[in-house]
């Protein structure tokens, strides 16, 4: 019964290919990871097994990735400590590697990064501000929101999506280092994720950005944050997004949709992880049906257009679904693309998976055209 409302508060285990990292307060130009934004022709990976009994619709290039991860035999997240599943692989250690392996060279960032310490609440949270090297600005700005559950994965497991949204949109971004649980219980991560939107506000212009052109963007756990920022700054008479892009969003508690069903033993995410995210996020199962969870419960109405992504082999596909359909009932323009063949964690994996290619582009299509 527990893990029937255990469900959303994941996010994922951590994906989105990185590379770099830049440190605090210092600037990072040298390798980072690819957002794939060049226009030649993507190198190939192979599995070396037949397709998963979870996910016989897989693409070659998606299992290739899902091989490499199964192989490094990490123990499962939902059997360990927030602690010591933090120090599992990431898919996008998979990712990196196979590069590595198949000789595929990661692209030159075309980006500056640099780090930043903000207060929020009662503590201080780290953020990646990435500058394009292309132009003056002043450039559009996205405060984008990595996943991880609300408990693993950081901005680092993550640069590859965040870069690949400032090189391929033009724009400044924001990757928000919210605080993670068991440590920072609910609602701290959603607080976090708010001042962090409040603080690009205040200072856009410091940042050679345009203060009427500011977006969300978040993946997995990250989604359901970005789409509460949207909803936080409607509540509280501030400037809302122009745009959000929800990807693969955690939007309810109930872990028997379709997809939980049908996917419930996929890779990198099942639903048995989904319910240890919930436990480690949540102060009590009560929470799961709080509207910042279980997004399609919310007052919808008045939020920014809205891009969502949602990947088929993935317990969080329906989520994403049944919040695109609320979206619209209140009111809400909503575009959403589903991408076949593919699992939870695909958006950062461009070096190699050409579906992500795609999504990222699709993704960066959206935002700018909102941010004309």
């Amino acid at each position: 019964m527990k893990n029937n409302l255990l469900k959303p508060i994941m996010l994922a285990c951590g994906t989105a290919i990185l590379l770099s990292a830049c440190t605090s307060g210092t600037k990072n130009t040298a390798g980072t990871d690819s957002s794939m934004t060049d226009s030649t022709t993507m190198a190939t990976v192979k599995p070396t097994g037949p397709a998963p009994e979870w996910g016989k619709t897989i693409k070659p290039e998606m299992q290739a990735v899902i091989e490499k991860l199964s192989s490094y035999g990490d123990k499962p997240i939902e059997t360990l400590s927030a602690t010591d599943a933090r120090k599992n692989h990431t898919p996008t250690d998979a990712v990196m590697a196979l590069a590595k392996q198949n000789n595929i060279a990661v692209p030159s960032p075309k980006v500056d990064t640099v780090g930043k310490d903000i207060d929020a609440g009662s503590g201080k949270i780290h953020l990646r501000i990435y500058t394009p090297k292309a132009g003056n600005g002043p450039y559009p700005l996205i405060v984008y929101y990595h996943g991880g559950g609300f408990v693993i994965a950081n901005i680092d497991v993550y640069n590859a999506s965040a870069q690949a949204l400032a090189e391929q949109v033009g724009a400044i971004v924001v990757s928000v280092a919210y605080r993670l649980a068991p440590e920072h219980k609910f609602p701290t991560a959603h607080n976090d994720a708010f001042a962090a939107y409040e603080w690009a506000i205040k200072n856009a212009v410091d940042l050679k950005a345009d203060p009427a052109k500011i977006a969300v963007v978040g993946e997995s756990a990250g989604g359901n944050l970005a789409a509460n920022v949207s909803i936080m700054a409607r509540n509280k008479n501030i400037m809302i997004p122009v745009h959000e892009v929800l990807v693969y969003p955690i939007a309810q508690a109930d872990m028997n949709t379709a997809s939980y069903k049908m996917y419930a033993n996929a890779k990198p995410l099942n639903k048995a992880m989904m319910g240890w995210f919930t436990e480690k996020y949540l102060n009590s199962m009560v929470e799961a049906k709080d509207s910042r969870i279980s997004l399609v419960n919310a007052n919808l109405k008045g939020l920014p257009p809205t891009t969502i992504i949602t990947a088929e082999i993935d317990p969080l596909h329906d989520d994403g679904v049944m919040l695109a359909d609320q979206l619209k009932a209140a009111g809400v323009k909503v575009d959403t693309k589903n991408y076949e063949g593919v699992t939870h964690e695909f958006f950062g994996m461009s070096l190699l998976v050409p579906e992500a290619k795609a999504a990222q582009a699709y993704a960066a299509e959206q935002l700018k055209a909102a941010f004309k």
